[in-house]
């Protein structure tokens, strides 16, 4: 005998708990659209290498480890010429009390070598990283004209931390087919790196600055003979004075002739070693005295107190620091861009294997062919490159060849990042497959599976919009956090589905199926929030960490902390309305057949994009919910029974492979 509806327990919430669940039942559609809102943002700041149409990019931080430098800033001076000692009581002394006094400093370090001073400034990890750089060179600039000697520039250093060399690469030469080619010498790949790369790469978005290493600077030098100095009466500051005023432009008024007006210039740049050598020093009798009379003037290679290393060979490249609190993936991709887009314009030269043709042929072929062999000494190399670029490159003979500068990265923090978050896209698609085998064996239930199934996911992606709310760095350690919480993120709609589904199976005809989620939400949502909290509060220990390690497991406790609240929202706010929406039984004939026709299509899509076995899949339980509602009880039963250990079992196959 039937009750009446009206018998069975309305919801009379009084907990804010059951007030969420039941508000939620209530309010689908505010459900489903704040699920779509967080499901767009997660997507928009998931630090993963996305790229959906219509969403806005804005990752997470992501690197490869954490960042566990102190907050310090560098104050570097130079000094050339003098002693270490000259420089520690002369500018290092004088700074290190000067810069004390700045508000938020914990320490002051320093160290003084020959013609150069460091200085570290420790602040309190309270303080703004760029307040303080903004401090200290109020300082600088505020501090007294004695307080260092003449010539005497401090300078601040990058605004960067100790891991922000994100990128290095050296300067190699290549032939058109990407072989080695060598052909040029470390001073030409120096100064292609200080006045092309340098500049072109520093311009990428996030680039603090980029060092130049290796390779030789060229200069003018100037060797003093102090026999025809004495002879001449010159001292050596005369001929310093010389030469710097011997690379200088001068400017005067204007004089107006035929009523135009004509600025007066003294045009006094060096060009050539010749307008130096006939640079005046001073003059004996009206005859003047030029740098040629008394030195030696020639180009070289500046003094070096180091070289770069790559494969047991000296190479000349640079590093890519990276600005503070930038994303070092999207730096990375900014320089990668940059590199394609001035690689087609540095700088070509021909290469002759001298080895396999003699000067004398060399030279026939290059008159028989209208151009001169050589320029002032050296291989005429743009009348090379006119030539055989004229000619297709398999005619070319083979004691030919050009080489083009090309930039080849040699350290690339690219690859540990992709694996630190590769790492967690495979824990949460292993976990998706293992929690579809755990829920078919142990509940039964295919719609519920696919229910908790999917809002694993969600989870991830509220915990990454919460890290990029509280500035939180995706590196491995804060990953981790997530995918440690995965396992307690899968149990909380574990919980609430299996008690949904089982309410459901037990209740009443005449039940309505909002008063039996709630019921069954209700009687484990209070029960679930505690279970999360108890979590929650076990890691406050690890927020009053200080120093380097809370920079370490700070980033876990929060990112654990924000998969856990996750779980919890989802489960009391999300998961009972989609389990109202689709694990109920009494749906409409009409929702019936748009479902089997979404899996028709997305059978059809999946088939065509990835492969046959998951599209035949789909159509398979297209097909099973089109015969459903044909059979009875009993044969839906063990329908249900079959297709569900079906599904578990090629869902394990596919995770035993995949592991």
């Amino acid at each position: 005998m039937n009750r009446p509806m009206q018998e069975y327990p309305k919801p009379a919430p009084r907990h804010p708990v059951d007030k969420l669940i039941w508000f939620s039942l209530r309010n689908p559609l505010l459900v489903v659209l704040c699920m779509v809102v967080l499901l767009g943002w997660g997507l928009s700041v998931a630090p993963f290498q996305w790229s959906i149409p219509g969403i806005p990019r804005d990752p997470v931080p992501v690197d490869a480890i954490p960042d566990l430098g102190e907050n310090q800033q560098i104050v570097f001076s130079t000094w050339e010429g003098r002693s270490p000692q000259d420089v520690e009581d002369q500018v290092t002394y004088p700074l290190t009390v000067a810069l004390m006094g700045i508000p938020g400093v914990q320490s002051v370090r320093s160290q003084s070598a020959f013609g150069f001073s460091f200085i570290n400034l420790i602040f309190e990890e309270d303080i703004e990283f760029y307040w303080s750089r903004s401090r200290i060179l109020e300082k600088l600039n505020s501090l007294p004209a004695d307080t260092l000697p003449d010539g005497v520039r401090p300078t601040l250093g990058p605004d960067a931390t100790g891991l922000g060399q994100v990128f290095w690469y050296t300067l190699e030469g290549r032939d058109p087919e990407g072989n080695p080619a060598g052909g040029w010498s470390p001073h030409e790949l120096r100064s292609i790196q200080d006045w092309t790369v340098r500049y072109a790469l520093a311009s990428a978005e996030g680039v603090s600055e980029v060092a130049s290493i290796g390779g030789f600077v060229q200069e003018y030098q100037v060797d003093v003979d102090p026999d025809a100095m004495r002879a001449a009466n010159v001292s050596l500051e005369a001929v310093f004075d010389a030469v710097r005023n011997a690379n200088l432009d001068v400017g005067a008024r204007t004089i107006e002739v035929n009523r135009v007006e004509y600025v007066i210039r003294g045009l006094g740049f060096l060009k050539t070693l010749d307008d130096l050598r006939q640079s005046v020093v001073t003059s004996r009798d009206n005859v003047p005295i030029v740098i040629d009379d008394i030195t030696t003037v020639s180009k070289g290679p500046a003094l070096r107190r180091g070289a770069l290393d790559k494969g047991g060979a000296e190479a000349t490249g640079g590093v890519v620091v990276m600005r503070n609190a930038e994303n070092p993936l999207l730096v990375i991709e900014g320089v990668k861009e940059k590199i394609t887009q001035i690689t087609p314009g540095l700088p070509t030269k021909a290469v002759i294997n001298h080895e396999l043709i003699s000067p004398a042929l060399l030279e026939d072929f290059a008159a028989s062919a209208g151009f001169p062999c050589y320029l002032d000494g050296k291989l005429n190399h743009e009348a090379w490159l006119a030539y055989f670029q004229k000619i297709p490159m398999m005619e070319w003979p083979h004691w030919f060849n050009t080489s083009q500068v090309h930039i080849v990265p040699f350290y690339d923090r690219t690859g540990l990042i992709q694996e630190s978050i590769g790492t967690l896209e495979r824990a949460i698609s292993l976990q998706i497959l293992v929690t579809v085998i755990v829920v078919l064996v142990l509940v039964m239930h295919l719609r519920s599976t696919v229910l908790v199934s999917a809002t694993l996911p969600l989870a991830v992606l509220i915990s990454f919009i919460l890290m990029k709310q509280m500035n939180v760095t995706a590196n491995i350690v804060a990953l981790s956090g997530i995918a440690i919480a995965i396992g307690t993120v899968v149990d909380m709609g574990v919980i609430l589905c299996e008690n949904m589904v089982r309410h459901l199976q037990s209740a009443p005809e005449y039940a309505k199926p909002r008063y039996v989620i709630y019921h069954a939400a209700s009687e484990v949502g209070s029960a679930v929030l505690t279970a999360i909290a108890t979590t929650v509060v076990s890691f406050l220990p690890v927020f009053t960490m200080s120093g380097a390690e809370a920079k370490l497991f700070t980033p876990l406790a929060w990112t654990k902390t924000f998969a856990l609240l996750a779980s919890v929202f989802i489960a009391l706010f999300i998961l009972p309305t989609l389990a109202q929406l689709f694990i109920t039984d009494k749906r409409s004939s009409l929702w019936r057949k748009c479902l089997v026709l979404l899996l028709v299509f997305a059978g059809i899509g999946v088939t065509y994009r990835f492969s046959l076995g998951w599209g035949m899949l789909l159509f398979g339980l297209a097909v099973y919910h089109l015969l459903f509602t044909l059979l009875s009880p009993t044969a839906q039963r063990r329908l249900s029974f079959l297709v569900s250990m079906a599904i578990a079992l090629m869902v394990t196959v596919v995770l035993a492979r995949t592991w």
